[in-house]
Order: C-alpha cells, then structure tokens, then sequence
C-alpha cells in the first residue's frame, strides 16, 4: 500500500475538516494534513495514547499545526468528541477488521460527517494474500461491508486502488 498515491485518490482541498478514525502511526494522518493546508484540519483519533503522540511527534517533525489528536473509543456514539455534521472527510484505513462493532464505528462516522461529506474505506482483503495481515476470520468481505454502510444511508461513489492487499471505496452522506 503507498499511502502518497492513494492519499491523492481521496479528493482533499485546502480548507477541509478531515478525521482519521483508528489513525495508528499517522501514515495517512500527516499526508492528508499537508494536503488541506492551514486552512484545514485533521483530527487524528486513536484509542492508544501511544499511536497519539507518535503522530504529534511527526506532525512537529514537519511543522504541522493543522493537526489535532484525540484518544478517543470510536465504539461508542459521540467516542470521537466530534460535533455533528463538522467533518468533510472521515478515513477508515485498517480499522473495521479489528473490530466486532463495525455498524457503531459507522454510525460515528454518519454522525460527524457533514451533508455530501465522504467517508473512505481501507481495509484488508478477504481473500488469500500470502499470508499478509489479520487472519482471514478477521477480515471483513468487500460487499458486506458495502452493504453495512448503505445500511446506515450512506451512498457509494467509486472504488479507490489501495493495492494488491487492500480494497477501498468512497461513499458520501
């Protein structure tokens, strides 16, 4: 996965309000900062406090001050401490199949995503990969997945190339 090339691919413009559910290390995180400029925003929100600082550490390393973070269970209704409808953007890079409240984690997103905002999806692919990843039990199919946000309103756009490993796809509020 070349987190540059696909980070082109999402459509990011000065000025945008961006959160990075599960951001882990900020490999997305400081790309898409960089992208919406001073005028912008990303909130970085992760439940380990450690993965946080590692993405402050990086967005100083390159004078970043459009960047926040935010531990945060995103599990929950509200986990985020977003407000409603103030995001532009929500990134869902390699989180989902870590989790068994996949449907809340969405709901979260639908909740602080703005009307026409976009959600993008990354997320291992179900089928063999030469032993790369989550074991396949974790995995989530690309369709099923699809269908849990059209279960919460949201409407797919496009796929996104996120390499021989990965699936993507943007779907908008």
């Amino acid at each position: 996965m070349n987190p540059e090339v696909i980070v082109e691919s999402f459509g990011l413009e000065p000025g945008m309000k961006v959160a990075d559910f599960g951001s882990g290390a900020g490999y997305f995180t400081i790309l898409m900062a960089k992208k919406v400029g001073d005028s912008g925003g990303v909130t970085a929100l992760d439940i380990m406090e450690s993965a946080l600082e590692t993405v402050r550490t990086k967005a100083s390393a390159v004078g970043l001050k459009n960047l926040q973070t935010t531990r945060g269970d995103l599990e929950v209704l509200g986990g985020s401490a977003l407000p409603d409808n103030s995001q532009n953007m929500v990134l869902l890079a390699n989180i989902l199949f870590q989790s068994s409240k996949k449907e809340q984690i969405i709901q979260e997103v639908k909740r602080i995503l703005m009307p026409g905002g976009s959600v993008i999806v990354i997320d291992w692919k179900k089928e063999a990969n030469g032993g790369l990843g989550p074991p396949a039990e974790l995995k989530i199919d690309k369709a099923e997945l699809q269908s849990m946000l059209e279960k919460e309103g949201l409407v797919f756009v496009r796929d996104i190339d996120a390499g021989g490993f990965h699936f993507g796809f943007v779907f908008k509020k």
